[in-house]
């Protein structure tokens, strides 16, 4: 059982480093600001669109990576429970 203890204590460290790397991505991309003189095109729009769904799409697979991180962290926990029970 302890193997299964490393195992996923590995694991959700690792979903959690992802998980902290993705959110880090998604905030470091910035978009150009926009003068108030200048005129929008279509180009201007279509890169503020991409740079949103960009950052949406890094936004929710840095949630999974959470999640998965939380899942491990709660299988630990219960695996961790239920061991004093199978030893007695």
């Amino acid at each position: 059982m302890p193997i299964l203890f490393v195992i996923l204590d590995l694991a959700a460290i690792v979903s959690s480093l992802v998980a902290a790397a993705l959110w880090y991505q998604a905030g470091a991309r910035t978009v150009r600001r926009i003068s108030r003189f200048e005129d929008l095109d279509h180009a201007d729009l279509n890169r503020m669109v991409v740079a949103m769904n960009r950052s949406a799409l890094l936004n929710r697979r840095a949630a999974l990576a959470s999640a998965a991180a939380a899942i491990c962290i709660a299988f630990r926990f219960a695996a961790s429970l239920a061991v004093p029970m199978a030893v007695a």
